[in-house]
Parts: C-alpha cells; sequence; structure tokens
C-alpha cells in the first residue's frame, strides 16, 4: 500500500468515527440512547438495516463465492421481500403499539417472564459469536494479505465501532451507517467500472456476461429439489423467507433499526425500501465477482489467492510439487486467454460451440490443479485454510487497482465491519440492559439505565473482540454467518408466530418446547455436518419453526388432557 492508501483509508475511518460521535452526544434518557428518540426516517431506517446486515463479509466473500460458483447464491436472498412484507404488516404494528424497547419484552405480556429471559439469552448467544465473526472476517483476510498482525486488527476495528457506538447508541449507529453505506456503493461502483476498463478493448460488457455463461457463472436460477445443492429457488424462497423473517422480525440488531422510526410508516417504508433494494444489490456484487473470473479470464491468477498458505507450502518440502503445478497452471493460463480471445471475436456458431467446450475443458483442468494445490498446502501445514473463495476479491483489489483506490476499497471492507458490528454490539447492550438486567434491579432513574446499556455495549464490544481473537477460518465467512443465524433463528421466529397467531397456547408450553426444540435444531445441523443426513442449513430455519410451533401445540394439549 503506497501512503495516499493509507491516508484515504485512515481518513475515512477517522471521519465516520469522529462525526458519529460528534453528531449524537449527550443521550439522556433510555429513549434518546436505545431508539434515537424515535426521530428516524424512512431512508435512514433502510440504509441502516441494509448496512446491518452486509458485513466486510458480504463485500470480501459474495465476490468469491461468485467467482467460484456463480450467480446462483442470489436465490438465498429470494424470501427476502416477502419477509419485509409480512413484518411490515404484522410485527411493526405490534412492536409500536407496545412501545417496546426490544422484541423480547412483547414475549412476556404474551406469555411470561422466562419465555422472554430464554429468547434474550437464544439471541445474546448468536448475535455475541456473529459480532466476533463480522470483527474476525475483515481483520484476518487483510493480515493474510497485507501481513498486518491479526490481534491488533481485532483491537483496532472493535475499538474503533466501542468508542462511536457506546458514546451515541442507536442514533449513532443510525447516522454513521448512512456515511458507510455511501463509501461502500461507491467503491463497490468504481471497483466494477474499473474491471470492465482492464478487460481486452473489443471485449464489451455483453461478451463479457457471455464468457461467465460459457463459464457456468451465470447459471441463476435451480427450480430443482435438490438437497445437495444448498442454494436453489426452492431453498430461497421457503429456507429464506423463514431466515428473513426471525433475523428482521425478531433480531434485535434489525428490530431497533426501525423501533428508532418516526411513525409506523416510517418504519414499514424502510423496511420496504430494504426489501426493494437488497436483491439486486447482493445481484450486483455477486456481478461484481462474476467480473472478476472474466478479468482472470484474460489474466494470470494465483494458483492460490490466500498468500499465507502458499507461503506455507513453499517454505516445506512440498514447494518443488507446487512449483511444477504453478508452471502447468501458468501454460493453462495462456491457453485460456488465447481461447477466449477467439471466443469472444467469433460469429459463427458451431465454432463458438467447440471453443467453449475447449474452454470448459481448460477451467476443468485448471480446478484440478487448485485442488492438488490444496492437497499439497495441507501436507505442507495440516491447520492450514485451504479455502480461498474469502481471498480473492482482496487479492484482486491489492494487485490490479490504482493508488488511492486500494484505500478506498479498504475502507468499504472495514466500513462494512463496523457499520455490521456496531449495530449488533448497540443491540447486545439494551437487550442485556432491558431484557435482564432492568427486571433484576427494579425502578431507577434514566441516567442509570443509560450508563447500564454504555457499560454492557463496553462489555460486549470486548466480548466480540475475544470472540474475533480465538475464531478459526469456516467453509466460507458469508455461510458461517448464515449457519449460526439458522441454528437459533427458526426456533425464535416459531416462538413470536405462536405469541402473535395462536392464542390457545401458553407460556410453559411454549417455554418447554422452545428449549427441546433448540436442541433438536442444533442436532439436526450435527448430523448433516457429519454426513449422517442431508439437510442444507438453510432449511433448518423451516423445521426449526414449524416443529417449535408443532411441539408447542402438543405439550399444550397435553397439559389440558391431564386438568
Amino acid at each position: 500500500m503506497q501512503q495516499i492508501d493509507w491516508i484515504v483509508l485512515g481518513g475515512t475511518l477517522l471521519f465516520i468515527v469522529l462525526y458519529g460521535t460528534y453528531k449524537t452526544r449527550g443521550s439522556k434518557n433510555v429513549t434518546d440512547y436505545l431508539k434515537g428518540g424515535n426521530e428516524a426516517r424512512w431512508w435512514t431506517i433502510g440504509l441502516s438495516v441494509m448496512a446491518t446486515q452486509a458485513s466486510a463479509i458480504t463485500f470480501l466473500s459474495t465476490p468469491g463465492q461468485a467467482f467460484h460458483d456463480g450467480m446462483g447464491f442470489v436465490q438465498f436472498y429470494f424470501g427476502l421481500p416477502i419477509a419485509m412484507v409480512v413484518i411490515c404488516l404484522v410485527f411493526i404494528p405490534i412492536y409500536h403499539k407496545l412501545k417496546v424497547f426490544t422484541a423480547y419484552e412483547y414475549l412476556e405480556s404474551r406469555f411470561d417472564r422466562k419465555t422472554r429471559t430464554l429468547t434474550a439469552i437464544l439471541f445474546l448467544v448468536q448475535r455475541g459469536l456473529a459480532a466476533g465473526i463480522t470483527i474476525f472476517a475483515p481483520a484476518i483476510i487483510l493480515s493474510a494479505v497485507l501481513g498486518w498482525n491479526l490481534l491488533y486488527l481485532n483491537i483496532i476495528i472493535g475499538t474503533l465501532v466501542i468508542i462511536y457506538t457506546v458514546s451515541g447508541g442507536t442514533k449513532a449507529v443510525s447516522v454513521t451507517q448512512k456515511q458507510q453505506m455511501a463509501v461502500i456503493f461507491g467503491g463497490m461502483f468504481i471497483a466494477f467500472l474499473l474491471i470492465l476498463n482492464y478487460l481486452p478493448l473489443d471485449i464489451s460488457f455483453t461478451k463479457a456476461l457471455d464468457i461467465a455463461g460459457a463459464g457456468g457463472k451465470m447459471d441463476i436460477l435451480d427450480f430443482s429439489f435438490d438437497f445437495n445443492n444448498r442454494y436453489t429457488f426452492w431453498s430461497g424462497i421457503i429456507g429464506g423467507s423463514f431466515l428473513a423473517l426471525s433475523y428482521f422480525g425478531t433480531d434485535q440488531s434489525q428490530v431497533q433499526r426501525y423501533l428508532s422510526g418516526k411513525s409506523v410508516r416510517q418504519s414499514q417504508m424502510g423496511l420496504i425500501f430494504n426489501g426493494l433494494l437488497k436483491v439486486p444489490m447482493q445481484f450486483f456484487i455477486l456481478l461484481v465477482g462474476v467480473m472478476v473470473f472474466v478479468f482472470y479470464q484474460f489474466n494470470s491468477s494465483p494458483l492460490h489467492f490466500n498468500p499465507a498458505a502458499e507461503a506455507d507450502v513453499l517454505a516445506s518440502e512440498y514447494a518443488s510439487e507446487y512449483k511444477q503445478l504453478q508452471s502447468e497452471k501458468e501454460a493453462l493460463d495462456s491457453q485460456l486467454i488465447t481461447k477466449q480471445l477467439e471466443f469472444a471475436r467469433t460469429e459463427t456458431p458451431s465454432e463458438k460451440e467447440m471453443l467453449q467446450e475447449e474452454i470448459q475443458i481448460i477451467n476443468i483442468t485448471e480446478n484440478e490443479l487448485r485442488e492438488q494445490s490444496k492437497a499439497l498446502i495441507l501436507k505442507a501445514n495440516p491447520l492450514a485454510e485451504t479455502n480461498d473463495k474469502d481471498y480473492v476479491f482482496i487479492h484482486f483489489i491489492l494487485n490490479n487497482l490504482p493508488r488511492g483506490l486500494i484505500g478506498l476499497l479498504l475502507a468499504v471492507i472495514l466500513s462494512a465491519a463496523m457499520s455490521s458490528t456496531a449495530s449488533e454490539l448497540n443491540a447486545l447492550g439494551s437487550t442485556t440492559t432491558i431484557d435482564l438486567y432492568k427486571r433484576s434491579v427494579g425502578n431507577r432513574d434514566e441516567k442509570h439505565f443509560v450508563r447500564a446499556s454504555k457499560w454492557f455495549t463496553l462489555l460486549w464490544g470486548v466480548i466480540a473482540i475475544l470472540v474475533a481473537s480465538v475464531a478459526n477460518l469456516f467453509d466460507n465467512l458469508i455461510q458461517l454467518v448464515n449457519i449460526i443465524g439458522s441454528i437459533f433463528y427458526g426456533n425464535i421466529l416459531g416462538v413470536f408466530l405462536l405469541a402473535f397467531f395462536f392464542k390457545y397456547v401458553k407460556g410453559n408450553a411454549v417455554f418447554i418446547a422452545a428449549l427441546i426444540n433448540q436442541l433438536l435444531v442444533i442436532a439436526l445441523f450435527l448430523l448433516d455436518k457429519y454426513e449422517m443426513i442431508n439437510l442444507p442449513y438453510l432449511w433448518l430455519n423451516f423445521v426449526g419453526c414449524v416443529t417449535v410451533i408443532v411441539m408447542a401445540f402438543g405439550i399444550q394439549r397435553l397439559r389440558a388432557t391431564r386438568t
């Protein structure tokens, strides 16, 4: 990185932190601190909701996902607009009518205290883990690529977020997220234009899409019921709807965003705005990844995108074997560039079809070389991370963007990490204060609970940094966050749906069912992980929601027959 990149990166992050701290100083009561004084307009709510979900993982992992697997991941988000409509019609009016600070307050009025406490604790566990991962994700990748100290990065990212989140509460989170989304959208759009500009002069955007399609990267819709494929139209519509319903409707990190709305209508418009924009946004981010794939059809790419893993194997006894694979890869790259230029320039359908088959064979051979390289990396270091999806986009940024824009794109990644983590810490602090602490200490003045919320937010910030410091890289970071959510969200959503629509079921039945069901969902996840059953994680949202409702009804009926 050059000096100009450091100036752009440091200046952007410093401005966001100082601006958020300055604009929201001096919250005097709980409503101001936890609900931003109920002053947020719909565009602020919509951008804040999007920024909360769009962590650094989104901008690091999603392009890499598209580079390797194509556009199919966009199906994951197909259920989101449906969920937004349901939340606007059902959840928001109830929350505003009861003037709750957290989603879980409602459960005590509908069921009992222990059910409220259980759901709050489930939220704290899964969101506490997720907060650590949203810090860890950019830290480990920037550490591996730039050689920065991982522990220091975790501490720096976490500390920057803690400063303005503790200082200004919900309003600080919402205010800074508008600036962060501006940086994020601007940076990604510039990166997209630069990728197109770097392609050969006679490769138009349309031809780039043809090349991506020939490589199998533009297969967007999969209508099969194949459980071996995690991302299909049906898993997105069904499993994705339940995941989005639970995340946006019951997760305090999101609920707190629209509880700050000036009115029910402002909150509803904010979520509809998110529902309309979210799928196109994810489509665009995936398209950036696909264009990176096209770029590397005309330029040499590394055998493995994780430089730390490559360093391990090149320093081992397997270095000569790895270098042989690199030589074979370079020869393939030359063939691929030649064939892709021929494919782009020819207009004859039969010749295009023949070239497409040859290109596919080259790409398959290249993937085989990559798999062989991973095997050598594991031999050199059994603890090494061989999945390099999360390193694809950052490698492209650092090796191809001009000075200044590298700093901007790194600011995009860190801004996304900060925006998502700020929402999570804000929600963790408010849930701990309102749902656990306030009930234990009884009536105190407003300033006491504002101070308590700040201390709990600080505590969760420290916990998140600790989780980030001991985390290990998973199959794919964006999948890890969604897996953690899927294990808990279905169960929590089922409890809320019982509260909204099934007045027959009472608190004791729901509490027992939720406890049993959470253990069941964890067991199903572990059975799938160890390949004893086949149940992709998105379906855990649907299964968890349905089974807790069925169990609660069964327990309630059993209790009724005994009395």
